[in-house]
């Protein structure tokens, strides 16, 4: 999951200032979640998991009323089809939001003292991690479809 933020990073990043900020959010969101596993179950995990679940609201919350919607707007300009293909992620891209809202409600104010507390944390960090990484990858794809009909668009106009 890293290793792909790092990759999309290397592909979008300079596109636009909201992008770039965007991408770097996810990278922190991303190694917070991976470290999570690590974190001492009686001193730090519940401040953690609390932290982590504010980075994750963040995180979704400048996609969905910032980042998308600046990208929505940039495709709306090339009547090529492409805005068409980025909407047509959202329905999948809400899936994942579900997710991180459903285990943002139950977590963030995690107290778990027992064994079945840490084995249900443990697979509802499972589940998450999938979602997120779906989501990834969709969001991936939406900047990928609207910023290979820009470039096109500015080649166009470039070579006229």
């Amino acid at each position: 999951m890293l290793e792909k933020c790092r990759n999309a990073q290397e592909r979008w990043g300079g596109v636009s200032d909201i992008i770039d900020n965007w991408l770097e959010e996810r990278q922190k969101l991303i190694s917070f979640f991976v470290s999570l596993p690590q974190q001492n179950i009686q001193n730090t995990l519940n401040d953690k998991i609390q932290e982590f679940c504010q980075q994750m609201m963040d995180y979704i919350s400048s996609g969905h009323f910032e980042v998308y919607e600046q990208l929505l707007k940039q495709g709306s300009e090339f009547n090529d089809g492409s805005l068409e293909k980025a909407q047509a992620l959202f329905p999948k891209i809400q899936d994942s939001t579900d997710a991180a809202l459903d285990f943002n409600d139950i977590y963030s104010n995690f107290e778990g003292q027992t064994l079945k507390d840490m084995y249900e944390l443990t697979c509802q960090l499972s589940a998450l991690g999938e979602a997120l990484e779906e989501r990834f990858s969709l969001e991936d794809n939406m900047i990928e479809i609207l910023h290979i009909a820009y470039r096109e668009r500015v080649f166009s106009e470039t070579k006229v």
